[in-house]
């Protein structure tokens, strides 16, 4: 404190001192030139003074560090370490990560895994620790974690809230387990994260008088207003399966905006490396019509308000010493990131080598029985199947009937235009269940895609149209640790190793990107749509929280019964 006063009140010299910069002040709305002092990781004032170092900002855009409000870091497919190459350089200087991929499989090793990564990284990583590991009770993962698992992790200052509440049913239905979960967070006084897509009324207040805080699961006006009216804050998503900006970004009003701030939940690497992160949810924002400053408050000081990140978010003396230089308000190009006051990326690239902490707790986690050439066959006696409906853009289905086309009573994807055999296989303690459905709106043919991502159990989901593919696919991400094979003609056509957890690796990003280009690319020839995110969509089919019909190992699940139904549409619900 008496060094700051002292660099404050021009005593002593600051560390750095940004000059010729264009200040964006969230908390006036105001954009200003001026001169910002820093010193002790903190911004201590402004204006000219002594400094040790000089930085010429050459009117450029000063804004606080970009911060992510919740996102699933899994979900690039790459390590911490590697995931901070990626969005430094972008302007992202925080994230409130909540890691339930992880913990799905490798419970707390996975977040003490965390926790040693946010302490070696420039990046502020911000745990909300997973409040549904697994997210239903009617799934097969590799951990469960349940209040007093989580206690232990409450006091760490780099966990600031319990991760978002998937298993709304249970909450509605007043499960004790979730809520000793929910009473343990109120005990720390630390916000909820919501997930309740869809969710209206009383359903909605039961919900949210239990202390969940936001959601970032509105998709529509309706859902946008009803949250907010009950005092809800809302995340705007911007992720590689679900773009929600165009249909909330004109909701936002000068009346609601402070209830307001953005995140990207899933994005994977090849996005980040390209397009962008916190910096392209800014460029899209404001394309869309929102002023730009207000854009920038939901990406700083409002996300940092509704995550409880104590010094975070804005550009004044007192808080961490985070912030941005950007050409201008339109395109958000990054020119440099500062960390606590030092440049951490400047140009597009990571200023020192980042490494990650040891990865042994999160390794050798597939452990699959085998598969036998009949272990995805489909018996459909009626002739009528229960289908899951994909929709582009989209993380919800709809349940379709279907007249289906059989060979000797079972299911042949050949002969049904437009449909896929889905396919999901338990990973984690080898018991040999396996889930098989029907999926509408895919579109692949003649090619089977196998991944260990399937959100949130992590088992292994296949999607194909022979038998045989299908089966090679997934012996290959079993020989592999974890990861995507594309297989065809019973051959592997693409793929790419994730030994961590079956999630991640820890190899440079750009060769991560370079192989999804190439499995993307490929199955889009092979008949995905081009407005289908091919491996983000399918890997929320087995996901049994977002309505209306998902699969699991266990089999079709439907959401709004929340229960199994058969895929033989003759056979009773």
């Amino acid at each position: 404190m008496k060094h700051r006063i002292a660099m404050a009140v021009g005593r002593e010299p600051v560390e750095t001192l940004i000059i010729n910069a264009k200040v964006v002040d969230v908390f006036s709305g105001l954009v200003r030139h001026d001169a910002v002092a820093m010193g002790e990781g903190v911004f201590v004032g402004f204006g000219h003074r002594e400094a040790r170092e000089v930085v010429d900002a050459q009117g450029a855009y000063l804004l606080p560090g970009l911060i992510d409000a919740h996102i699933h870091m899994e979900s690039s497919m790459v390590t911490p370490a590697r995931f901070a190459e990626m969005v430094l350089p972008h302007g992202t200087t925080s994230v409130v990560a909540d890691p339930h991929e992880l913990t799905n499989v490798c419970g707390t090793d996975a977040l003490q895994f965390l926790l040693a990564s946010s302490r070696a990284l420039p990046l502020h990583i911000f745990l909300a620790l997973p409040s549904c590991v697994p997210a239903t009770p009617f799934e097969d993962n590799g951990a469960v974690l349940e209040a007093g698992d989580l206690t232990p992790f409450m006091d760490d200052p780099r966990v600031v809230a319990l991760g978002e509440m998937m298993n709304y049913p249970g909450v509605l239905q007043a499960d004790p387990a979730l809520l000793d979960k929910l009473a343990l967070s109120r005990r720390n006084r630390k916000p909820v994260d919501g997930h309740a897509p869809g969710l209206l009324g009383n359903n909605l207040d039961a919900y949210l008088c239990t202390g969940i805080t936001n959601t970032h699961e509105c998709s529509t006006a309706e859902e946008f207003h009803a949250n907010i009216m009950r005092g809800c804050r809302i995340f705007l998503r911007d992720s590689s399966a679900a773009r929600n900006l165009p249909d909330l970004v004109p909701l936002v009003t000068p009346g609601n905006c402070h209830r307001c701030a953005f995140c990207c939940d899933d994005r994977h690497a090849s996005e980040l490396l390209t397009a962008g992160h916190m910096d392209e949810v800014l460029r899209k924002a404001v394309a869309l019509g929102m002023d730009p400053v207000t854009a920038v408050r939901l990406c700083t000081l409002n996300a940092a308000e509704a995550e409880g990140l104590q010094g975070k978010g804005a550009v004044a003396p007192g808080f961490d010493a985070d912030c941005v230089l950007v050409d201008d308000l339109a395109s958000f190009n990054v020119r440099a990131t500062f960390s606590r006051g030092r440049r951490v990326a400047a140009e597009g690239s990571v200023l020192t080598q980042l490494t990650d902490p040891p990865l042994g707790p999160l390794l050798n986690s597939v452990r699959m029985a085998p598969l036998h050439e009949n272990s995805f066959a489909l018996p459909l006696p009626s002739g009528k199947a229960r289908v899951i409906r994909l929709y582009p853009g989209s993380l919800t289905t709809d349940e379709e009937l279907h007249d289906v086309a059989c060979v000797a009573g079972l299911f042949d994807p050949r002969r049904n235009k437009g449909l896929c055999k889905l396919a999901v296989i338990e990973r984690h303690r080898a018991t040999g269940k396996t889930g098989v459905g029907i999926l509408a709106g895919y579109g692949l043919h003649h090619a089977a895609v196998a991944t260990s991502i399937s959100h949130d159990s992590h088992n292994i989901v296949v999607c194909g149209d022979d038998d045989a593919d299908m089966l090679a696919a997934v012996r290959r991400v079993d020989a592999m640790g974890g990861g995507i094979a594309v297989a065809g003609d019973g051959e592997i056509l693409a793929e790419l190793a994730l030994p961590v957890a079956g999630l991640m690796t820890q190899d440079a990003p750009q060769t991560v990107v370079r192989a999804l280009d190439a499995i993307h690319s490929l199955l889009h020839r092979q008949g995905v749509p081009n407005d289908v995110a091919p491996l983000m969509s399918l890997s929320f089919m087995a996901l049994p929280v977002i309505p209306a019909l998902k699969l699991t190992a266990r089999g079709l699940f439907s959401v709004t019964d929340w229960n199994f139904v058969p895929v033989d549409a003759g056979t009773p619900r």
